[in-house]
């Protein structure tokens, strides 16, 4: 069923119907979609929870509630549909936020398919640990024609960081949070565009105390256009990244020495990654790992002296 308005009820009312997980996907003119939402409605190990799909569709015009309302009619899905326009990740985040009724939410992407065990296996991990957020990880899924160092490094699959035995940041396509260890807690929109909107979210919840747990066996797979899985590609993703950590830093600096020191650090590990890919040029995927690593501390020392953005979507 899909809800696009509801009527007001009493608090007690409300609560009694609240799902168990908000199921949350922000889509843009993508009719992938309706794949994602067939992976939604298979799902096993579920039959204690109540489960609601939000879709957000971040478009200028709602192009996608035809589709999205057919499919949660075939699928027999409770679904919420709710346009947030335009052009802007972290606005079609926050309207999720914003719709999110349930003890917990969930983010997928609208080019991802949820494994049969995907929310089970968030909703166990969840359970056993103390987290108010648990991270599954993404397999990229390649076509043929794909480069073979591409397929060979699986460059476009995301697995969280870990750093001393903690993850300390996070990424929306494939998680499960709790919805009130984010209370206040909004997607930048100045963020939206560029990308890096999710990493700073989750490294605001980790400030106030969040704890992040990792699911391994809760894989969403994300299928990789072409236009995508090229070097030139990666190396503005993680130069983004880059440049979204290097805005970290310089939060943190307290004076132009630090930031300095920062800017140093950085600069070496660029230089450093740039002679292990020239080391490894006959080695295609670990080359291009380095390259990668490379525009990453590149995009460090680009925010840390003060270059614009590069906006990736």
């Amino acid at each position: 069923m899909s809800v696009l308005e509801s009527a007001p009820t009493d608090h007690a009312s409300a609560a009694a119907r609240s799902p168990a997980v908000d199921v949350c996907v922000c889509t843009y003119n993508r009719p992938a979609i309706a794949d994602t939402l067939k992976s939604l409605s298979v799902q096993e190990g579920c039959d204690a929870l109540k489960i609601r799909v939000v879709v957000a569709d971040n478009a200028v015009n709602p192009g996608a509630r035809a589709l999205v309302d057919a499919m949660a009619r075939e699928l027999t899905l409770d679904l919420t549909y709710v346009h947030a326009p335009a052009n802007n990740i972290s606005i079609a985040r926050n309207a999720c936020l914003d719709a999110g009724e349930g003890e917990w939410l969930a983010f997928l992407d609208d080019d991802e398919i949820a494994s049969p065990e995907w929310l089970s296996g968030l909703m166990t991990e969840a359970k056993n640990g103390p987290w108010d957020a648990v991270l599954g990880p993404v397999q990229a899924v390649y076509s043929p024609s794909a480069p073979g160092w591409v397929r060979a490094g699986s460059f476009h699959s995301t697995r969280p960081v870990i750093v001393r035995g903690q993850i300390e940041t996070g990424y929306t396509g494939n998680v499960l949070i709790r919805r009130a260890a984010i209370e206040g807690l909004r997607f930048r929109p100045e963020l939206g565009r560029s990308g890096g909107e999710d990493e700073d979210f989750f490294n605001r919840l980790r400030e106030k105390g969040g704890r992040i747990g990792f699911a391994p066996a809760a894989v969403a797979y994300e299928t990789v256009p072409p236009s995508r899985a090229t070097l030139r590609w990666l190396l503005r993703r993680s130069f983004r990244a880059g440049q979204t950590y290097g805005a970290r830093l310089d939060a943190q600096s307290r004076n132009t020495v630090g930031r300095a020191r920062a800017l140093a650090i950085a600069a070496s590990k660029a230089g450093a990654c740039g002679i292990a890919a020239l080391t490894h040029l006959p080695l295609a995927a670990r080359r291009n790992r380095f390259l990668t690593r490379a525009a990453l501390h590149c995009g460090v020392v680009a925010r840390l002296a003060g270059l614009k953005e590069v906006n990736l979507y």
